[in-house]
This record gives C-alpha cells, sequence and structure tokens, in this order.
C-alpha cells in the first residue's frame, strides 16, 4: 500500500502549479469553515480508491463543505491569517484566483486526501469571487477592541 505522504509528494511533483503551502492553507481553510464558520452539513461522501478500510476514520456521514463555503471561508481566513498582504501570500503559492482553490481540492480528491459527494463538481470553485475586488478593494482596517 502507497503512504499517505508519498502519494502528496508524487503530486507536488507532477503538478507544479502549487506549492505545499497552497495545500496546507486550503486544509486550514476547511477546518477553519467547519470549527469556527460552522459551515457545512452532515452528508455521505463518495468512497475514494485510496480508502483504507482499517483506518481509525470512522465511515459515515461527514461535515461536507460546498465548493463555494470553501471558498468563502478560505476568503476570511486568508484575510485574518494575512490581512492586506492575502492576495500576495496566495498569489506567491500559485492561488491566483477560486478556480485555483479547486484545482488543490480535486488534486486531493484525487489522492484520497479529501473527499467529494455525488452532487460536487469542479466549477463549483470557478468565479465564486474576484480577487482583487475580495482582497485589495473591500480590504478594511479594523481596530481592535
Amino acid at each position: 500500500m502507497l503512504d499517505p505522504s508519498e502519494r502528496f509528494v508524487q503530486l507536488l511533483r507532477e503538478d507544479k502549479r502549487y506549492k505545499f503551502e497552497a495545500y496546507v492553507f486550503v486544509f486550514e481553510a476547511l477546518n477553519y469553515a467547519q470549527k469556527v464558520l460552522r459551515m457545512g452539513r452532515e452528508t455521505p461522501s463518495e468512497p475514494s480508491e485510496f480508502d483504507d478500510p482499517e483506518e481509525d476514520e470512522p465511515s459515515g456521514p461527514h461535515k461536507h463543505v460546498t465548493g463555494q463555503e470553501l471558498c468563502e471561508a478560505a476568503r476570511r481566513y486568508a484575510l485574518e491569517q494575512y490581512g492586506y498582504m492575502a492576495k500576495t501570500v496566495l498569489n506567491s503559492w500559485g492561488i491566483h484566483s477560486t478556480s485555483d482553490f479547486g484545482e488543490i481540492v480535486y488534486n486531493m480528491i484525487r489522492i484520497g486526501r479529501m473527499r467529494k459527494t455525488a452532487e460536487d463538481r469542479r466549477e463549483d470553485f470557478d468565479n465564486v469571487y474576484d480577487f482583487d475586488t475580495a482582497f485589495v478593494e473591500q480590504f478594511e482596517i479594523k481596530p481592535q477592541e
């Protein structure tokens, strides 16, 4: 059986569009969506060819975040983490649009690191928002309380 980290290293070799940090960011944005923003709903996911029946992770429903929800969570998380530099940081990792979030998610689905439902489509991530508008034009500095 292939080691999950080996599949990830192979992915980084095959698809050089995105840096390792881009994948980490998307995982963190998903966690932020589910735990901080309380996005997602319980839903069964499609099994992956890489699923290990002996793995400790329970089968059955998972808390699922849609492509649009993940894009919004990524926007909010990036602004929280990087402020006015959010767009610059994401761009440095190869992320230039919400479509890139979709490419990263579907790369991870392909190697068994994320799951999808039957309703999910790669196109769900396309044109969710414009990076210049979301990270530059709408940026606000808020005083700390």
